[in-house]
């Protein structure tokens, strides 16, 4: 395996938000509770005993747990992680995803991988205590655009449907067609032959996306002892009914959020807050809910309550109501004995918004952990690159810079022409004297001719790059056609790809590796071949 990889902040592919929050400066400490490091963790447990000592709460996730896996075949090391919640020296590391059609992106199982590995890594640090990961579906989202379609071998695979309400509850009965294209592109292979299985059995023979997702994802890593988790669901809402509650009449989240995005003024915003941050759901149905006039109303809907009926609605039916990307983090934290929330760059940032909410309402904010990034080269790939003499730090540069900096170490001309500069500047400088000696309208000449010889300078720097581009065409073409391998239209491939390319080709040994290979507190890209 490669070592000579590429730290997050120096990669160029996270905001300077990001960047700051893992070199810990001053400006973002206030927005996080602890830092992700082994040692941390002994203080977040401690925390955690302190605000999560309730039982009932365990017992109504256990039994939640219970019923939504009531159809599924489970393994042994699940089935015990269920049970173990139970236990107050269990807690549980939690990663959500969108139910993206067969995983989506790459990174769906980047992100499980890291929960995976973080679990395994904390019980051998802290062997009297249990760790359980846990992935979050988001069944309540409603950007079926969003997840409606991935990428195999630079085509785009989408499904066609209309989903109006939260995705986990939308029917699969119509994925056949689609099922019948995908299976031709993947051949007869036996690898292909897994893949098609997976696929038939985890849509066609589960009737909506929420249990489709949960057979797919149990799949691949139910032997790693995953626990999956449905947050719609009445059980474990009326757990987060006073919050539900204060969001109606006080709008406390809208406040305390606006609090933390003042302290944020120097960084880009990732998410901004609403007043009321829940929608109300049905099947067919996912709407904001608005405060207008001292009623409340369904967004672009007729729907409307008075505060009492809508109160009352809480109390009667909870899972009515669902919380939006500033609330969910509460929701999870509400109802979950979690230590640490893996997620990728633009979750984090919001995540980074949300700490005063959390202080408001004495939830424990638990410890933010950017997820394993990934690049799979494979071992022809990684012999090219060996024979270019090109590393890691250059592959992730820009296509434009990495081929103007090759062109530089290739050529045996001296491109650079900043010492010729400095000489013409040092020239000026006795044209500049004058200036002061003589009538001020000397200076507009002598200021208009350096600029136009330094601009003839960089020109002819110019020309002379691009001539010698020319030169090395070949060698660099040789470069550009494997960064493009590695990352597609000059992005991640882990944000492009779907596992199944990568599964076609290496099986289950996929998997297998990426358990080996990712350390979830690295903080660095992986270079995994395969």
């Amino acid at each position: 395996m490669p070592t000579d990889c590429i730290s997050y902040q120096k990669s160029g592919y996270f905001s300077k938000l990001i960047a700051d929050y893992l070199d810990e400066k001053l400006e973002v400490k206030e927005l996080y509770n602890h830092f992700p490091t082994i040692e941390n963790f002994k203080n977040q447990i401690e925390e955690k005993e302190k605000n999560f000592n309730n039982g009932i709460k365990r017992e109504i996730l256990v039994s939640e747990l219970e019923k939504q896996y009531i159809n599924f075949e489970i393994s042994e090391l699940t089935n015990q992680n269920i049970s173990l919640l139970k236990n107050n020296k269990t807690f549980s590391i939690t990663t959500g995803h969108q139910l993206n059609l067969f995983t989506g992106p790459l990174y769906f199982l980047y992100k499980i991988i890291s929960t995976i590995n973080l679990c395994k890594q904390l019980k051998g640090n802290y062997p009297e205590y249990n760790f359980v990961p846990i992935y979050w579906m988001a069944t309540e989202d409603h950007d079926f655009e969003e997840i409606n379609h991935f990428s195999f071998k630079d085509k785009k695979f989408s499904w066609n449907a209309v989903s109006k309400g939260p995705v986990g509850r939308l029917s699969t009965k119509d994925l056949t067609a689609f099922f019948k294209v995908f299976k031709k592109e993947l051949g007869s292979s036996n690898n292909a032959e897994y893949l098609i299985k997976l696929f038939s059995d985890s849509y066609l023979e589960h009737s909506n996306l929420a249990e489709a997702t949960r057979y797919l994802a149990n799949q691949l890593f139910g032997e790693y002892g995953l626990v999956i988790l449905d947050g719609d669901s009445t059980d474990l809402k009326k757990q987060f009914i006073p919050y539900i509650k204060d969001e109606l009449l006080y709008q406390n989240s809208n406040k305390k959020v606006l609090e933390s995005i003042i302290k944020l003024n120097n960084y880009s915003i990732q998410v901004n807050p609403r007043e009321i941050n829940l929608f109300y759901i049905e099947d067919n149905l996912r709407e904001r809910i608005i405060h207008e006039n001292g009623n409340y109303k369904v967004n672009n809907t007729t729907i409307e309550f008075t505060e009492a009926e809508i109160l009352n609605l809480v109390d009667k039916n909870p899972k009515k109501f669902s919380p939006n990307v500033i609330l969910r983090p509460l929701y999870q934290e509400v109802i979950l004995p979690n230590l640490a929330y893996i997620g990728g760059g633009g979750e984090i940032a919001y995540w980074l918004e949300l700490k005063a909410m959390f202080d408001f309402h004495k939830v424990t904010f638990p410890i933010l952990l950017i997820r394993n990034s990934v690049v799979l080269i494979s071992e022809k790939q990684e012999t090219k690159r060996s024979k270019l003499d090109i590393n890691w730090e250059e592959l992730f540069l820009k296509q434009e810079t990495l081929i103007d900096l090759k062109t530089k170490q290739f050529s045996e001309i001296n491109i650079d022409f900043s010492e010729q500069k400095m000489h013409l500047k040092k020239q000026f400088e006795a044209f500049h004297e004058i200036v002061l000696k003589t009538d001020k309208s000397f200076a507009g000449a002598v200021n208009a001719q350096e600029k136009k010889q330094l601009k003839g300078l960089e020109n002819l720097e110019k020309r002379l790059l691009k001539a010698e581009k020319k030169v090395h065409l070949a060698q660099l073409e040789r470069i550009i056609q494997l960064q493009n391998e590695l990352f597609p239209n000059e992005s991640l491939q882990e944000r492009k790809y779907n596992f199944s390319e990568f599964y076609l080709e290496n099986g289950i040994e996929l998997i297998q590796k990426l358990i080996r290979d990712l350390k979830p507190l690295c903080m660095s890209f992986s270079i995994s071949e395969m």
